[in-house]
């Protein structure tokens, strides 16, 4: 199953999220459900290893914090909100990665750069809006619980389903 575990975007932080997408003048913005800002990807995984990572993921403690959303950024295609990475954001996805390799996932050793994805683009990126909108600042994302999601691909977007939910408190 493909899987990814990602605090979901609610309350200020998914409206501020809206309007910048009511205001794209082109491209296809993402359903409000799958917008979120991933913690980690974990490709096609066994249910068993899935499982395992559950138990584990039950066990991260960490206190509820905030996401400052700020800027936007260009991934290939992907029209993207840059998220800032504070001390509470950082131990949080580090105690993820450490749950998700305690469960024999392997993960890509890569630079965590948090991120909301909110929109694809299929043609060139609509420059005014991008320099009307580069330095945006939207409301923070309040952090009160990750998931763990299991995501399928089809032609019209990606399907994403919450599996389970770990608070933080």
């Amino acid at each position: 199953m493909r899987a990814f575990i990602a605090l979901p975007v609610t309350g200020a932080a998914l409206d501020g999220l809206v309007r910048l997408q009511q205001q794209l003048p082109a491209g296809r913005p993402l359903p409000e459900e799958n917008l979120h800002l991933t913690l980690a990807f974990l490709d096609d995984q066994p249910e068993e290893a899935l499982e395992m990572l559950h138990e584990n993921l039950a066990l991260i403690r960490a206190a509820p914090f905030a996401v400052h959303l700020h800027g936007l950024e260009m991934f290939g295609k992907a029209l993207a909100v840059r998220g800032s990475l504070s001390g509470p954001l950082s131990a949080l996805q580090q105690s993820v990665q450490t749950a998700a390799r305690a469960a024999g996932i392997l993960l890509p050793r890569r630079r965590f750069r948090p991120h909301v994805t909110f929109a694809r683009l299929t043609g060139a990126a609509p420059a005014a809006y991008l320099a009307k909108n580069a330095a945006a600042t939207l409301p923070p994302l309040q952090a009160d619980r990750f998931s763990l999601f299991a995501s399928s691909l089809r032609p019209q977007g990606a399907l994403h389903e919450e599996l389970a939910q770990y608070p933080l408190y």
